[in-house]
């Protein structure tokens, strides 16, 4: 075995995913940078079509006082609603005009559910910035690769592993307003051909009301947070073609409610908690790389509504219990043919079952004075689901400057038939600086098991969302300048709505819109920009009536304006300055009508500044809203005005 070859399985050996470990290029859209999300093995850039952002250990690190999903909000195309809200708050992922749950969410490569929602959308909540390397944004309808919700793309978070000296510690804290607090501690390294990696972090706020209180006077309660979070991870080189890892993380919330937009409620509060462990494997056979990951995750979370003193006058007692647990067992080869030929091919299983318990008391509606209970389950020995999935994808590479990507999956589900999904992604390369690419491809979205198992279920059962999604575009790159435009549109159908009576596939959905990115370095200097325009209709079929169309973009800006610009002003002074501007959304009421929120559309303005002395401590300061902008990122909550987070970073 050669010793390219050997550090190239150490590697392997060494994450659930291979990465570039080193990055200084803020921009990260380097066509010359190897990314492992686009192929599930590593590629240059340059060699794919697909759409891929990359969010570098460098930019997460000045970033030190958000959230993970305020770092995912500056992307182009990309809309986290409540971001900009209470720690806790409901974090709902929009890519290029998809609704919530058409974004699949990977830990490491991994897909990351939570079986036991109205839809399958990972808390994103449970992860935090300290633990993360780095992030692989793939937009477009990656089913082929990653099976079912991955319609509008995948958000591949990649976690922090063991290198370099046998022992390294770091350790961050920093606090700020509203009572929040973050510590983390970790330590990691390498010892001859074992590589770890441990980390906990400690997150905790007093918060501000959730709801907001429209007239000021209403003496609404504070609402806090309270998290904890263990990561690890171990891999072993057993010989010089195999390699062994293994994960684990748990992490657990607690966080006060309200009685939802503009209504407070001081008796009402929950918990949120996941655990996730999974080992792997990585053989070199010739040129072959085969690898083998399976993963166990459960998530759990409970919701307590207790204002039982008063029930006679409105009040209510209400508790409410999720688990939804999930195998995953992927199989997996990718082959080096020739210099201009790879091929990938695999399967996977995944089993997903959930169990649902709710009770509640409260004065009966219909007879004032009288109390009503109610109490509701779900099992997960008869709510489940299993899926099985075999893929195969070929590159061709290097022809002149031209490459294709052609993949195909077939999926097979025990309670809603066989879906078949393909992707060809064809691109084109000129002089290591242009690339012209465009992407056609199939998606689909599996109905959840609630919708299947819920007392609202169809007794016709439901099919899989279906999607077809088409993408193009142009990049340039050239001595720290780095351009992209794009133009992307989907076409949905059998979109799954809730009718009133229960879930049937009833709508069609159409999404277009464009992308325009530049990022350049000169000097000291760095300036990053982004243009995202989104249109969106849905058609929908009443009983018997004419079809309806009309505008979709619940909580999806048509016009959304990225812009920062950084200065390095003393090797070790760092500062930034970023703009965000969100044009107006149209709010979808419970009920089904639709409306504007006053002050919708709205600007903020975010400062940084860091000091390093040397490579061992940094001091950092995050301050968000300057102006102190009042806005509506989701109407009827709170978000945030000024406020700022400021500590300490060590790396020993």
């Amino acid at each position: 075995m050669s010793k390219k070859h050997f550090f190239f399985l150490t590697l392997l050996a060494g994450s659930q995913t291979v990465f570039a470990q080193n990055f200084s290029d803020t921009t990260g859209k380097q066509l010359d940078q190897v990314v492992i999300t686009a192929t599930k093995y590593p590629v240059k850039q340059a060699l794919t079509g697909k759409v891929l952002d990359i969010i570098t250990r460098e930019q997460l690190e000045k970033s030190g006082g958000k959230q993970l999903t305020e770092v995912l909000n500056t992307q182009a195309g990309v809309v986290v609603a409540g971001a900009q809200n209470n720690l806790g708050s409901v974090q709902s992922v929009y890519i290029q005009g998809a609704g919530a749950g058409k974004t699949l969410i990977l830990i490491d490569g991994i897909p990351a559910y939570d079986p036991s929602g109205t839809s399958t959308n990972f808390d994103l909540n449970l992860i935090n910035t300290d633990e993360v390397e780095r992030i692989e944004i793939l937009k477009g309808s990656q089913s082929t690769l990653y099976g079912s919700d991955a319609v509008a793309g995948v958000i591949n978070i990649i976690t922090k592993k063991g290198d370099g000296k046998p022992f390294n510690a770091s350790a961050n804290l920093s606090a700020g307003s509203f009572g929040t607090f973050r510590g983390s501690a970790g330590i990691d390294g390498r010892v001859g051909g074992t590589a770890y990696n441990v980390q906990y972090t400690h997150l905790r706020s007093d918060g501000v009301s959730t709801a907001y209180d429209t007239t000021g006077k209403g003496n609404f309660d504070h609402d806090g947070f309270n998290e904890n979070l263990v990561m690890a991870n171990i891999s072993q080189r057993v010989t010089d073609r195999f390699g062994l890892r293994a994960n684990f993380q748990y992490s657990r919330y607690s966080t006060d409610l309200d009685g939802g937009s503009y209504t407070d409620d001081r008796k009402y509060t929950s918990w949120n908690k996941n655990t996730q462990a999974g080992i792997g494997g990585d053989y070199a056979l010739g040129a072959a790389m085969l690898h083998f990951n399976y993963n166990y995750n459960t998530v759990s979370r409970h919701y307590l509504d207790d204002s039982s003193m008063a029930i006679l006058q409105g009040g209510s007692y209400s508790t409410s219990d999720f688990t939804g647990r999930s195998h995953y067992a992927d199989l997996y080869s990718n082959i080096t043919v020739s210099k201009h030929v790879d091929i990938l091919a695999g399967v996977d299983y995944r089993n997903q079952r959930i169990n649902e318990t709710d009770f509640g008391v409260s004065e009966d509606f219909y007879n004032p004075g009288q109390v009503f209970s109610y109490k509701d389950s779900l099992s997960s020995d008869s709510s489940r689901v299993r899926q099985f999935a075999a893929y195969a994808s070929v590159l061709l590479k290097n022809l002149g400057g031209f490459n294709l990507d052609l993949g195909g999956r077939y999926n097979s589900f025990n309670r809603y038939g066989k879906v078949f999904t393909y992707s060809v992604n064809p691109s084109f390369v000129l002089n290591d600086r242009l690339k012209l690419f465009a992407d056609l491809s199939s998606g689909f979205s599996a109905p959840t098991l609630y919708q299947l198992y819920s007392p609202y279920r169809n007794p016709d059962g439901l099919k899989p969302e279906r999607t077809i999604s088409g993408e193009g575009g142009i990049q340039y790159n050239q001595s720290g300048l780095n351009l992209r435009a794009l133009y992307f549109r989907r076409h949905s159908r059998d979109e799954i709505i809730f009718s009133g009576s229960g879930y049937e596939n009833l709508d069609k959905e159409d999404a277009h819109g464009f992308e325009v990115e530049a990022a350049y370095k000169y000097g000291i200097w760095s300036f990053t920009g982004n243009y995202t325009y989104t249109a969106g209709t849905v058609t929908t079929t009443g009983n018997g009536a004419k079809d309806t169309t009309f505008n979709n973009l619940y909580q999806r800006p048509k016009n959304l304006v990225n812009a920062s610009v950084g200065v390095q002003a003393t090797k070790g002074l760092f500062l930034s300055l970023a703009l965000r501007t969100v044009g107006q959304r149209i709010d979808d009421i419970y009920g089904g009508a639709r409306g504007m929120a006053d002050g919708f559309a709205y600007y903020t303005l975010n400062g940084y500044a860091e000091y390093r002395f040397g490579k061992m401590l940094k001091l950092f300061a995050d301050f968000k809203n300057i102006t102190d902008q009042r806005y509506f990122d989701i109407p009827g909550y709170t978000s945030f005005g000024f406020n700022f987070m400021a500590g300490i970073s060590v790396h020993l």
